[in-house]
């Protein structure tokens, strides 16, 4: 399952069922940036605050 584009980045979510959670990852990128949440709704907001951390960490790492 994939989730709308964020600052154009995307993310592939899956429900693991073992833990009954939403297991995603920031798609497309040379780094591992994952995230979990109980819900749908909540892996949204969790992908969306992985990439601004994302964005927040390259922007130090170039200033």
């Amino acid at each position: 399952m994939e989730l709308p584009e964020y600052k154009g980045h995307s993310a592939v979510i899956e429900f693991d069922v073992e833990d009954k959670l939403f297991v995603g990852h920031v798609a497309g990128i040379a780094d591992l940036i994952g995230f979990h949440a109980d819900t749908l709704a909540e892996a949204e907001t969790a992908f969306r605050d992985a990439v601004d951390d994302y964005l927040e960490i390259l922007a130090k790492a170039a200033g």
